[in-house]
Formats: structure tokens, sequence, C-alpha cells
């Protein structure tokens, strides 16, 4: 091994950790994976059109990628009114018992851009939304909890609750079609980051 090049002993390690990773495989090989589809039905009650895809790496381990898209323009151009905005939001869940069966800890990001005023959100989550425009984008992480119920053996039904943190960048306009331009902020959000109760489909 002495008289090898640098890159040559690499290559040798390399070849010598995948060969024993691939001997591990085989005498214990991760279980079959399964997919899913799902969609928040809460979102859609916001008038967002949404989809997650989530994947099993193992027994206990899942990834889940969601996505959600909102282009609407609600009444009159003049008024302004709208929450347009798209978000992706990966997340690593942990499950107590088994995959898609009963709890979970989640571990996810986001980001997302928006284009919204208008709207009064509830519980005042952004003071001023109703009287302002502002557009931007925002970025963070959280932490979630959730359990899903059995349906049958192509459905079940998902109830999820994040907390985290986002940091929001944004300009801030007058309300109104074409609003003034007020100037440019950023807030630091902590908060409910998703709010879920989901349908799920399986391929099996």
């Amino acid at each position: 091994m002495k008289n090898l090049k640098p890159q040559l002993r690499i290559l040798l390690l390399l070849l010598l950790l995948v060969g024993s990773s691939a001997i591990g495989w085989a005498e214990n090989p991760v279980y079959p994976p399964h997919i899913g589809i799902r969609t928040n039905l809460l979102y859609w009650a916001t008038t967002t059109p949404n989809l997650s895809l989530e994947y099993a790496f193992s027994e206990r381990i899942t990834l889940d990628v969601s996505g959600s898209y909102n282009p609407w323009q609600f009444g009159s151009k003049d008024k302004n009114k709208k929450i347009k905005h798209w978000t992706v939001q990966p997340e690593v869940k942990y499950w107590l018992c088994e995959k898609f069966n009963g709890s979970f800890f989640g571990l996810h990001a986001h980001y997302g851009r928006f284009n919204a005023g208008g709207i009064k959100l509830p519980f005042d989550i952004w003071k001023g939304l109703s009287e302002h425009r502002y557009e931007g984008y925002l970025t963070g992480a959280g932490i979630s909890y959730g359990y899903q119920w059995f349906l049958s053996p192509r459905w079940n039904l998902e109830a999820e609750f994040s907390f985290g943190y986002a940091y929001v960048n944004y300009k801030e306009y007058e309300c109104r079609r074409c609003g003034d331009y007020i100037g440019r902020d950023h807030h630091h959000y902590f908060g409910p980051t998703r709010i879920g109760v989901s349908l799920v489909y399986f391929f099996k």
C-alpha cells in the first residue's frame, strides 16, 4: 500500500467500504419500501392545492416532501385581496411503532415565496396583512408530532402539528392595486409551521 499513489489508495479504500456495505446489506436487507401520497384537507380549505410524496426507507423512517401552490386573486383587482404563494417542505419522520401507523415525530425544513395582502389571518398571525401587501420569501425549520389512523389497505388519515422558526424577508406596499412602495423589512417568526389533517393513499 505504501508504494501506491494517494488517489489509488483512496479508490481501494472506497471499494473496500462499498464491498463491506454490500455484504452487510445482503445479510440484513432494508424492509421493502412503501410509497404514499397525501393531501392536506385544511390547506384546501384556504383554497391552496397541495400534494405530498412520502417514501419509507425502513420500518420506522420515512421522507416526506410536500408542496403547495396558491395562484388565486379574490374579488376585484382593485381590492387586491390575495394569498398567492408556493412552498416546499421536506420532512424526515421517525415512527414510534412502524411506518404509516400510529405516532411519529418529524424534523422539517421549509422554503417559499409569497405575494399577499388584504387578508386577515386567524389569530392575527400577521398583523397588518389586511391593510398592506407583502411580497418576499421565507425559509426555516421546525419539529412536528403526528398520528396516522388506518382506514383501509390503501387509505389512512393523518393529523400533524408542527412548531418552528421562519425567517421572512419582504417588501411592503399599500394594499390597493399598484399601491405605493413602503419599504423593505424582515421578520423572525416562531410559531406553528404546519397544521394538517391529511388523506393518505398508498402504492403497494
